[in-house]
């Protein structure tokens, strides 16, 4: 009973007249009985089908024959009666379900007469045209639906050819699929992690980051023995992160460090050396986020014993008949009532409410606020930038947001290049010409006068918005790159490749033919072990593998076992070599 009270009260009392979305005034709250989640639905959905319903309540008479409900009440109940798969979340025998079922045959009959006035041939066409009202009311053009084809368990070609038959493919991005902009449902495809519901916009980091094996070598730091580190503080986000990877089929290469944060990780630990490629995807203020729902409309039916329904964002009427005489809405007093009236209205100004893309909000009383919060997320983004510099194999790093302020994109690009690990190190802006096909055609790019005028890094950095019609939400992303001169780090873009060289450019061997390696000057044959030791440490530690795992035959005590020169014997190769496959199959991140 409270969930449909709670959320009437929100909805309709002084409470929906203090701004922000209705998700940060449903999670803000910390007096709901309710759970805030369902309370949201409800209040979301409610307010979508708000328009009809109060066509449909007025229409059926539901409140002259049910005076208990209120117009809020009586727009969610007939909410879930007529549209909610669920039905009424109330006992069949609860006064305020059986107040409005009394009337189930009326309230049909004029859903039916709203629908074709409409021109809706069915229910389901309804609830397309009340998704893209709600879009429309929101501002911008009808946002589509993108689909990311999992390279893990499916091909383009393969979803083309069944689950999305008749759509097409988007140049921009590989293994992206454009839809309309109706809402689908689930398919088999979507549970069985073939294909992932992704804003194409949020898929430029990992394709701009290009972390794949070419037939040329190692591009970005990665090997064939590829593994993704992934870290996620928030304890809930990484319960949602594991549950993704799983589904996505990734849960073999992908490490998950639950609740730990990237900041305290140390670059130089064994797990982390090697790293080649990072992707940043830092807490940023979420203004590029599309389906925020900060200009949802309430709207309430009259109500016949007590004025106009009021609300929400809904239109009262010119005034409201008390023991029959016609009173106005606005009153005329004296000075005394003016000057009361001012500050009332001073009072109940809204106030806008930003909403991090964590879901954290802060009430913006003024322009200084929205500086201040920008700032705070900006200097700790930067912090996070400035860390994976660091990392000594790393030669490919992107930063994203989800935001359309400068302060948290080009702001924090500039000011990472500026710093002194930044020149040291030698990480620059990948500049736009080198970037893959897709981001280097890309239009839109960062602001100029946002980069202290330097052309070649507004170039370099890729900018979207959710309202200019290409159907994608507000996003930005940047890469940098560097060369690993500057400290040795393997794989440098002019230094002849990892080994060391004689001065003719011959690679250095031993009598075995083995080469050195010059990061570490040891044999590339140790270096291969030690990773095989590692790993097969980490593994152990995780849970997953055996102790006597491995490509080397080792003896009793678990040592390598190694002839006169040294070299250690490989075990017979298993006739089932699906492991290889998989290996060669995996394509790159998923996020």
């Amino acid at each position: 009973m409270s969930l449909y009270h709670e959320t009437a009260a929100l909805l309709s009392g002084p409470s929906s007249h203090q701004g922000g979305s209705v998700r940060s005034r449903v999670f803000g709250n910390k007096e709901l009985k309710s759970p805030p989640a369902q309370v949201y639905a409800l209040a979301l959905e409610s307010c979508k089908w708000s328009p009809v319903l109060k066509e449909v309540i007025e229409a059926a008479q539901l409140l002259q024959e049910e005076r208990k409900l209120t117009p809020a009440l009586a727009v969610l109940l007939v909410h879930d009666h007529l549209v909610a798969r669920g039905g009424i979340a109330l006992p069949q025998t609860h006064g305020l379900r059986a107040a409005v079922e009394r009337h189930k045959a009326r309230l049909a009959s004029e859903l039916t007469r709203a629908r074709i006035r409409r021109r809706c041939a069915t229910l389901e066409d309804l609830r397309a045209l009340v998704e893209a009202d709600a879009r429309a009311a929101a501002g911008g053009p009808a946002h589509p639906r993108w689909i990311r084809v999992n390279a893990l368990k499916s091909s383009v070609d393969e979803q083309l050819a069944t689950t999305f038959a008749g759509f097409r493919v988007v140049a921009t991005v590989q293994d992206v699929i454009i839809c309309g902009g109706r809402r689908r449902r689930c398919t088999e495809a979507y549970k069985s992690g073939k294909i992932i519901l992704q804003d194409k916009a949020s898929c430029f980091p990992a394709c701009l980051l290009d972390p794949r094996v070419e037939e040329d070598g190692d591009v970005g730091g990665f090997g064939k023995k590829r593994k993704i580190y992934a870290f996620e503080k928030d304890r809930n986000r990484a319960k949602t992160l594991d549950k993704m990877v799983k589904q996505a089929g990734s849960e073999r290469v992908t490490v998950i460090s639950h609740g730990q944060d990237f900041m305290k990780v140390d670059p130089a630990a064994a797990a982390y050396k090697k790293v080649g490629a990072l992707l940043l995807d830092p807490s940023c203020s979420g203004s590029g986020i599309v389906g925020r729902d900060d200009l949802m409309e309430f709207c309430m039916p009259e109500d016949p014993f007590g004025g106009a329904g009021g609300g929400a964002g809904a239109k009262k009427g010119g005034g409201e008949k008390k023991g029959g005489k016609k009173e106005a809405v606005t009153s005329k007093g004296g000075k005394n009532d003016r000057k009361r009236k001012r500050g009332e209205e001073e009072e109940s100004k809204e106030k806008p409410v930003m909403v991090d893309d964590d879901g954290a909000t802060t009430v913006l009383s003024s322009e200084k606020d929205l500086t201040a919060r920008i700032e705070a997320l900006a200097s700790f983004q930067l912090s996070l930038l400035l860390h994976a510099f660091s990392f000594p194999a790393a030669k490919k790093i992107t930063y994203s947001t989800c935001s359309v302020h400068a302060g948290e994109n080009e702001h924090v690009v500039v000011k990472a290049l500026a710093s002194e690990i930044a020149k040291k190190r030698g990480w620059r802006i990948l500049a736009r010409e080198k970037q893959v096909t897709g981001m280097r055609e890309w239009p839109v790019r960062g602001l100029v006068e946002d980069c202290e005028g330097d052309k070649e890094v507004a170039e370099g950095c890729i900018r979207t918005y959710r309202d200019d019609g290409r159907g994608v939400m507000g996003f930005f992303v940047a890469g940098f790159v560097r060369s690993g001169e500057e400290d040795g780090v393997v794989g440098g873009e002019d230094d002849g490749g990892p080994f060391v060289r004689d001065a003719d450019g011959i690679i250095v061997r031993d009598e075995n033919g083995i080469p050195t390696l010059k990061a570490t000057g040891k044999k590339a044959v140790e270096e291969e072990e030690e990773e095989e030791e590692e790993e097969e440490e980490e593994e152990t530690a995780n849970g997953q593998g055996n102790d006597d795992e491995g490509p080397y035959i080792r003896d009793a005590n678990g040592l390598i076992v190694r002839d006169a020169n040294g070299m250690p014997t490989l075990k017979k190769r298993k006739t089932n070599n699906a492991t290889d496959e998989d290996d060669d199959a995996w394509g790159g991140f998923d996020d």
